[in-house]
């Protein structure tokens, strides 16, 4: 079972219905409990990072999110969600992410060349990085688009699997173990988001 963690942010039900459709058991749960008895933990996110941090954190969700990971169980972070993972962001100041993958969030303005819109919104082409594929892309080929909403990007990591070019390339997807994370949204990505879901549910 994989539990889609609840913390306020965001409409979840997309995305378990994706999972469902690939014969995936999956719950949207704020339940500490019902967290911690999952196979895999996926931790969603859209909106600010300051906010969505210090909501998780409210819940307390954040310690159990660590425990988990420490654990060795699967966790994979969509969006901000992926974003959080990190050791912190500077949108609108420094804010303290979980720190379960090395790195920081930055903005795109002023990195990406001037006259392309923020936030990146839209269908581009994975770029698959390492010597060999990681297990999460098994059934992604090079160049299959993926959808993305986004201003802010994760940089100064070792952690990247896929990037994506919008000016220049930006990080698309991040793995550190049993950790690992989406800057696009797989639930809205068609045949290979799903297919990506897929690859997570058989880790």
């Amino acid at each position: 079972m994989i539990a889609i963690i609840d913390y306020g942010v965001g409409n979840l039900f997309s995305l378990c219905s994706s999972l469902k459709s690939i014969g995936a058991e999956a719950v949207v749960t704020p339940d500490p409990a019902v967290i911690r008895a999952a196979d895999r933990i996926i931790l969603p996110g859209v909106g600010a990072f300051a906010d969505a941090a210090e909501k998780l954190r409210a819940t307390g969700l954040d310690r159990v999110l660590l425990e988990e990971a420490a654990n060795g169980k699967k966790i994979m972070g969509i969006c901000l969600g992926m974003q959080m993972l990190f050791e912190e962001s500077h949108e609108y100041g420094i804010h303290k992410g979980l720190g379960l993958i090395p790195g920081r969030v930055v903005p795109m303005a002023g990195y990406i060349p001037e006259g392309l819109k923020i936030p990146h919104i839209g269908w581009n082409p994975l770029i698959l990085k390492g010597e060999s594929k990681h297990p999460l892309l098994k059934y992604v080929n090079e160049g299959d688009c993926v959808y993305f909403v986004h201003s802010y990007f994760a940089t100064d990591t070792d952690a990247v699997i896929a990037t994506a070019e919008y000016g220049k390339e930006l990080t698309a997807a991040v793995a550190k173990g049993n950790v690992m994370g989406c800057q696009f949204h797989p639930e809205k990505s068609g045949r290979v988001g799903l297919n990506i879901l897929k690859a997570f549910c058989e880790m």
